[in-house]
């Protein structure tokens, strides 16, 4: 057998020897095989349908010449493979807007992806988050474009540390759940290039390898067989030099998405495959494509399986190792964001004689969506464990959920403080499969599937898709109401993937706390906030509407749908609309002042700094905000628009001087005509601050 593996240590040259080497000696048909996924289905069966229990083949792969297939995990919150580490999930990770601590998550996720036998990941899931309708906002990070790229670029750059591939995903306009399979998004120029793909270049930029496409439709073509988007905005405009891969199952539709630039279908050759082959043996498709398309493949598949690893080896007790839950347990306390706080907060262990814990949530193990994101790990602590475990027997804890709220309430009305854990689970948010869409139709001969796995969740379980509901349930809310009218004081805890609506009961609570899907230590990190052992820390990455009426346009079950420039705290300062909760807020249990704003030009666009000052007597991190205004004159643009963050942590009267630097090219916008990037002189207003809307309190300005 000719071995044309790749080896460790080989240089960059040596790799397009390689390549070389395996493009003259495969056949046409190994060409094609390459560009497919194979054997998913039959894993799928064998597994009892357990998503990502078994590594499975995604592409590459020549038998003959012993070129190894690409192995694909999932994993936007973890890996999804056997018992892996948990993280919070990606929304609450956009909370901590911590682009060191991401990237630490993506390095610890790419050992554990290696010691798993796998070597391509799809944890970088940067959709923008149009409507907090959509049911996996929580595998996205916010509504901003720039920070979208930061945390991805985070995630990518620490995934790829330990040589495993990672890709971007999905490319792109995908931000509704039901629909993803058939809807048309309408957008224009401007709204795509400014909007709805800076974060994809952004991420590419930094060295993400590989892109999977979207399956939704741009402008009447499905993205996985877009020539607009995979060849003259990926590779002609942006210069990408990876390959793309289709989402599963439904990723394209015809052997022509090879000519317009996608490499791999996964997980199956259900479109290409023979027909493929045949497609170029019939002059359909030229020869060509199919050598650009390996060619790709494997130069990023050697690229980084003949780099030298950073451990010498590694194995199956790395996963979930001590300094993986750390890193769990760090996301945790850093991403709730501590939305209202009337004096509650910290509670005082030593007054806490009786604390009442009520909702079906607060012991359940909650980690988040069912779909291909789902991370099953060795354990779970709940809200109550955390708490359990964090007051011992000194504090009695009594439960009670909405099921009984009469009961519930007399167990907490002599309670010193009452806790109620609210939100959703994987039936009101999640990924979608439509019940006719078949997981068993493939090109191998199937064996009789086994039956489900235990710990699988049934159908209705796992519903999830977009909601259809922003506010709680209504049993929920009557729950929050019982226990407010008791008197006593009452923490509302948020679990959910992006924003709940609170009017109503808001008023009602003597403090709210969004934990989002926190992962397996979200109880132990919950009990740190709530005693004040650990200051809350999170921001928004979205805008929390009053009404839901002040969001965009929104139809899960939409054949087509328009994208305009406007959305998030954009949307509502132009309509001049006040939310209930902006973006980039979030309370702490110290507070902090910004002075001494100042600007300078620099050669590729301006520096700012300002003094940040912990006021308060605790401990606690600040994520400082910077936003652009434009001198729009020339087109019309956001009142302002983030362009840079950074997370300080201060002792009590400590000042820290932050400095950020802004690149004029991230200061343009499309210019419609020509198809390039302009920079329109003038003034530019400097707003900086701990939120969207503190950010107007210091500003200033520099010419540009």
């Amino acid at each position: 057998m000719t071995d044309l593996s790749p080896k460790k240590g080989l240089t960059p040259d040596q790799v397009a020897e390689r390549v070389d080497q395996i493009l003259a000696e495969a056949t046409l048909a190994e060409k094609v095989q390459m560009m497919s996924g194979k054997g998913f289905f039959k894993l799928f069966a064998e597994s009892g349908r357990h998503w990502g229990a078994n590594p499975y083949p995604a592409g590459s792969g020549v038998e003959r010449l012993n070129v190894p297939p690409l192995y694909f995990t999932d994993g936007p919150r973890g890996v999804a493979r056997g018992n892996s580490t948990c993280f919070p999930c990606t929304m609450a990770r956009g909370a901590t807007f911590d682009v060191d601590l991401e990237r630490r998550i993506g390095e610890a996720m790419s050992i554990e992806i290696r010691a798993q036998d796998c070597t391509l990941s799809g944890a970088v899931c940067v959709n923008l988050l149009r409507h907090p309708a959509w049911g996996r906002a929580q595998e996205t990070y916010g509504e901003d474009p720039c920070h979208l790229g930061e945390m991805g670029a985070a995630l990518a750059i620490g995934l790829q540390t330990h040589n495993v591939i990672a890709t971007v995903k999905h490319y792109a306009l995908n931000s509704m759940e039901n629909a993803r399979f058939k809807v048309d998004v309408q957008i224009d120029e401007r709204a795509l290039h400014e909007v709805y793909l800076p974060h994809f270049k952004t991420i590419l930029d930094a060295g993400c390898a590989t892109v999977m496409s979207a399956y939704n439709q741009m402008n009447g073509s499905f993205c996985g067989q877009s020539k607009a988007l995979l060849t003259d905005i990926l590779r002609v405009e942006w210069g990408f030099q990876g390959f793309v891969h289709s989402d599963w199952v439904m990723g394209l539709r015809n052997v022509y998405a090879a000519s317009a630039g996608l490499d791999i279908e996964n997980p199956e050759p259900l479109v290409f495959g023979k027909h493929l082959l045949a497609a170029v043996e019939a002059g359909q498709v030229e020869p060509q494509v199919i050598d650009q398309a390996c060619r790709r493949i494997l130069t990023t598949q050697y690229r980084f399986a003949c780099a030298e690893d950073p451990l010498s080896s590694y194995s199956l007790d790395m996963v979930v190792q001590p300094a993986h839950i750390a890193l769990a347990l760090e996301a945790a306390l850093k991403s709730a964001v501590l939305l209202k706080n009337e004096a509650m907060l910290p509670l005082d262990r030593k007054k806490l004689k009786k604390l009442a814990v009520l909702g079906h949530l607060a012991n359940k193990e909650n980690t988040g969506d069912f779909g291909s994101s789902r991370v099953r790990p060795p354990y779970v602590v709940t809200a109550l464990q955390g708490l359990q475990i964090a007051l011992g027997e000194a504090t009695e804890i009594v439960t009670g959920d909405e099921t009984d709220v009469v009961a519930a309430v007399a167990n907490a009305a002599d309670a010193d403080a009452i806790i109620v854990v609210a939100g959703y689970t994987a039936r009101q948010e999640g990924e979608y499969i439509p019940e006719d869409m078949t997981l068993g139709v493939a090109s191998d001969v199937l064996p009789a599937p086994k039956p489900a796995a235990a710990n699988e969740p049934s159908a209705e379980e796992a519903r999830g898709g977009d909601r259809t509901n922003l506010s709680l349930p209504a049993d929920q809310i009557a729950l929050i109401e019982a226990a407010c009218a008791t008197g006593r004081p009452v923490l509302v805890v948020l679990v959910a993937g992006s924003a709940v609506l609170v009017e109503g009961w808001e008023s009602q609570a003597s403090a709210i706390l969004q934990s989002f899907y926190s992962g397996m230590e979200g109880g132990t990190a919950l009990a740190q906030l709530v005693l004040g052992e650990v200051a809350p820390s999170g921001k928004l990455p979205f805008t929390v509407a009053k009404d839901p009426a002040h969001y965009p346009f929104f139809d899960k079950d939409a054949n087509a749908i328009t994208y305009d420039y406007w959305h998030g705290y954009t949307k509502f300062a132009r309509e001049q609309i006040e939310p209930r909760y902006g973006f980039g807020h979030g309370l702490s249990y110290s507070c902090f002042g910004y002075r001494a704003l100042s600007l300078r030009r620099t050669k590729l666009g301006f520096q700012a700094q300002v003094s940040v000052t912990n006021l308060g007597d605790r401990a606690g991190e600040e994520i400082a905000q910077l936003y652009v205004g434009f001198p729009g004159c020339v087109v019309d643009r956001p009142a302002k628009i983030l362009k840079a963050f950074t997370r300080v942590a201060l002792d009590p009267g400590q000042t820290k001087v932050i400095r950020f630097d802004v690149d004029a090219d991230d200061l343009r916008y499309r210019d419609v005509v020509t198809h390039t990037w302009r920079l329109e002189p003038g003034t530019h207003t400097v707003f900086v601050g701990g939120s969207a809307a503190l950010a107007d309190q210091l500003s200033a300005t520099i010419s540009l």
